[in-house]
């Protein structure tokens, strides 16, 4: 234990051995019981700060300041009814729309006798050209 970490240990944790770091408080008691003049004059100004600090007290706030609080706090107005029907005619507008539209394409496709042409998905082709089956087979 060094003068110097002696020092460093009570400015950091004060004055009562208990309170410093047990893996070198055996060591510091040792060279404050050798040191006696030096260690007793740092412990005697670390005690003097241990007990100001210890004397500080907070009181608890009184009823007056806890109703002050109360009174300050913003008051939360009812919330409106929320609208979701308009949320529900719309998912129910656009499923008939859906239906309607799909209806249309396939009475017209079945009046019409004619059938849409097939493009082949861009997924079959390669990135040369033509479809997978032209070189598949080689």
């Amino acid at each position: 234990m060094t003068p110097e970490r002696f020092h460093q240990i009570v400015e950091a944790y004060g004055a009562d051995a208990r309170r410093w770091p047990q893996a070198e408080r055996a060591a510091a008691q040792a060279w404050a019981t050798l040191h006696r003049a030096e260690a007793d004059a740092v412990l005697t100004e670390a005690a003097g700060l241990d007990a100001w600090l210890a004397a500080d007290k907070v009181e608890p706030p009184g009823a007056a300041l806890r109703e002050r609080v109360i009174r300050s706090a913003p008051v939360r107005q009812p919330a409106a009814p929320r609208r979701w029907w308009w949320s529900g005619a719309a998912v129910a507008g656009v499923g008939l729309l859906g239906g309607a539209a799909g209806a249309f394409a396939v009475s017209f496709f079945v009046l019409t006798e004619s059938v849409p042409p097939v493009h082949e998905s861009s997924y079959l082709t390669s990135s040369f050209g033509g479809t997978s089956a032209d070189w598949s087979g080689e």
